[in-house]
Parts: C-alpha cells; sequence; structure tokens
C-alpha cells in the first residue's frame, strides 16, 4: 500500500511539519541553539539555518550555487546556511518562520523536500528530548520516497536485502531479514542516523546496522 500524494498534498505536509518544528523552537534556551545536532558536526541553529536555505533556492539558484562550489556539496550547503543564519537565534528562528508556506525546491522531487524537514526535525529534536514526531502520514511518504532511490542520501541501500515493516503505518518494502518499528524511525535509519536503530526491532537489524556503516560510514553500534 502507497501513500504518496499529489504534490500539492505533500507541500501542504511540508508546511505543516515546519509549522510545528518553529513552536518546539520557540521555547528553547539560549543554549539550546548550540546543542549539537543529529545531523554531523552541525548544532541546532545551524540545521534551522539549512532548512530556510533549502526552502528559499530553486533550481536555477541551486544549480548556480552547486557550480559556484564546483560541486562540493558540503561547500554549497555551508555557504547557503551562513546566508540564512540570523545574527541571534531568535533571529535564524523569525527566517524559519518566514519561509513555512513556502512551496520551493531545488528540484521537482517534492517527497525529498518533505524529507528535508521531517528528518531535520528529528536530527533537533531527539538531541533537546522534544517528543515531537511528524505525522504518520508525513513520515511514510518519505519513507516511501527513500526505499526507491539514493537521493540525497543512500538510502535505498540501507535497506537493501531486508523487508522493512512500520508498526504505526502502511509502510512495507523489500524481501528478506525483517526490521520493524516506527515509521519516523526507519527514516531516519535510512537518512543514516544510527541512533534511531535502538528504536527498531527484528532479526534483520545486525543487517541493517552493517548497511548504515557502509552506505553511510556510520557507526554500527
Amino acid at each position: 500500500m502507497t501513500v504518496v500524494g499529489s504534490r500539492d498534498e505533500i507541500w501542504a505536509m511540508t508546511h505543516a511539519e515546519r509549522a510545528v518544528l518553529a513552536r518546539d523552537l520557540a521555547g528553547l534556551e539560549s543554549h539550546q541553539w548550540a546543542v549539537p545536532s543529529l545531523c554531523g558536526d552541525w548544532v541546532v541553529e545551524q540545521v534551522v539555518a539549512h532548512l530556510t536555505a533549502v526552502a528559499s533556492i530553486g533550481r536555477l539558484r541551486w544549480l548556480v550555487s552547486v557550480l559556484g562550489a564546483r560541486f562540493d556539496f558540503d561547500l554549497h550547503n555551508a555557504r547557503r546556511l551562513a546566508e540564512h543564519r540570523g545574527a541571534t537565534p531568535a533571529e535564524t528562528l523569525a527566517r524559519f518562520e518566514a519561509v513555512i508556506p513556502a512551496s520551493t525546491g531545488p528540484s521537482g522531487h517534492t517527497a525529498a523536500w518533505l524529507g528535508e524537514v521531517v528528518v531535520h526535525a528529528q536530527d533537533i529534536r531527539r538531541p533537546l528530548g522534544i517528543t515531537s514526531t511528524p505525522s504518520v502520514r508525513a513520515a511514510t511518504v518519505v519513507a516511501e520516497f527513500y526505499a526507491t532511490r539514493d537521493f540525497a542520501v543512500p538510502s535505498h541501500s540501507t535497506i537493501d536485502g531486508l523487508r522493512v515493516e512500520a508498526t504505526d503505518g502502511p509502510f512495507r518494502t523489500g524481501a528478506g531479514p525483517v526490521v520493524t518499528g516506527p515509521t519516523v524511525a526507519l527514516v531516519m535509519a535510512m537518512a543514516g542516523r544510527a541512533a534511531y536503530c535502538d528504536d527498531l526491532t527484528g532479526p534483520g537489524l545486525p543487517s541493517l546496522r552493517d548497511n548504515l556503516r557502509r552506505a553511510h560510514g556510520t557507526p554500527a553500534g
């Protein structure tokens, strides 16, 4: 069973997930903006600025930026993050709030840009102990997209040879040893966040950890 909706429906989910994240961020203390996220070396404020950048750049501007960085995507992301980070966390949040209704992305892969906010919101929430999670429908759209291809992350490679099943929604895919858990945990594992393996169970879990190490360079523990 698939739940992928129209482009308009997926953008509406993206806007809704941004709004929920903005509400979560509104209550942060100043020191919490400097807490390390689950996204590489970025702290919370940098992840938020990145989300603003992604929502602010269309295909042409993205291509110009990537060409200017000579296809160094880390440099491209760092430049765009710096562009959209405010002088203070409050300004960074205000800039993010301004793009909540934006329906702009570097490509027509709308589910990928929903994935940006679903994954990065959890990159922020988990280290901060915030219990909000994306809607199961939004997470399912992202899971279905991630399971079919290696787009921005090697998500399909991460679940290669496994049967992956959500315990809270309709997402099911693959064949092999089974891995089960909440849809958002499956999404986060496909995105390379090994910490979310702790939320998963099943005989395929050791293979998933191995796949994470190979596909993402992620510690398997």
